[in-house]
């Protein structure tokens, strides 16, 4: 009886392995290759550099693109 016992164990052991390998799934995707397009720059981009004197330069660059939007920073260093 505990042979029988030990060899149907064997064997649900065996079976769940096997089970466990036939759900392996593969998911391919072919996926369309990138395309780049290079557009001519249309933003208009003025600079302003502001010394001083005392060690202390601010720079200005203030961007505007076609539809109107701006859009500024400024950054200031000192020495």
């Amino acid at each position: 009886m505990r042979k029988s016992l030990i060899a149907t164990a064997a064997a649900l052991t065996l079976f769940g392995v096997s089970a466990a390998q036939a759900q392996t799934t593969v998911i391919e995707r072919n996926a369309p290759d990138t395309v780049v397009v290079d557009r001519p720059s249309t933003e208009s981009k003025s600079v302003t550099v502001k010394d001083h004197g005392d060690g202390c330069v601010s720079k200005t660059v203030r961007t505007e693109n076609d539809e109107g939007d701006t859009k500024t920073v400024k950054k200031e260093t000192c020495d």
